[in-house]
């Protein structure tokens, strides 16, 4: 016969036998060395750096105030430069994770994507970079490039997220 007592004791063990195989979070061995956490983590600066300086100097566009498109400047760089370790992290991850299988589907998809982004980001950065050096006004154009590359970057992440399992199957 089961009994109450029966199953909350069975629930304890179950539970401490979870918790010797669980993990634990804050060692170095296992923050270093998960298969794709990393990037999983850094992707965040990026998308954030790059899309904060694109609101920014749509904003500095509109009202013409200097800050702001120093702002924007210096969220751009900090997004072109935390590229890097973001697309070595993501082909490890692919390597680790995915056990570097052949690129097709959505895999494939996503790395076109994240390439190009990254292409974009360093291109409105560089933009940014060329007129400040010259004292030039920035060309209007631009903001059409800024928001395409917001586009592909919510593209990008989009996939990733399937890859990840986050937004479906992983």
């Amino acid at each position: 016969m089961v009994t109450a007592a029966n199953l909350r004791t069975n629930l304890r063990t179950q539970i401490l036998e979870e918790s010797k195989a669980m993990v634990n979070p804050f060692d170095l061995k296992t923050i270093l060395l998960a298969k794709h956490a990393q990037h999983v983590v850094l992707i965040h600066f990026p998308i954030a750096l790059f899309i904060s300086a694109v609101t920014f100097d749509l904003i500095a566009h509109w009202t013409k105030r200097s800050g702001l498109a120093d702002t924007t400047y210096y969220n751009l760089l900090a997004a072109a430069i935390s590229t890097v370790p973001v697309l070595a992290t993501g082909i490890l991850a692919w390597q680790f994770q995915l056990d570097g299988q052949k690129l097709k589907g959505i895999l494939l998809l996503h790395l076109v994507l994240a390439c190009a982004s990254i292409v974009l980001i360093w291109l409105v950065w560089w933009q940014h970079f060329r007129a400040r050096r010259r004292a030039e006004v920035m060309p209007s154009y631009r903001l059409a490039i800024e928001l395409l590359g917001v586009g592909l970057i919510a593209v990008t992440g989009h996939l990733g997220g399937f890859l990840s399992g986050v937004n479906g199957p992983g």
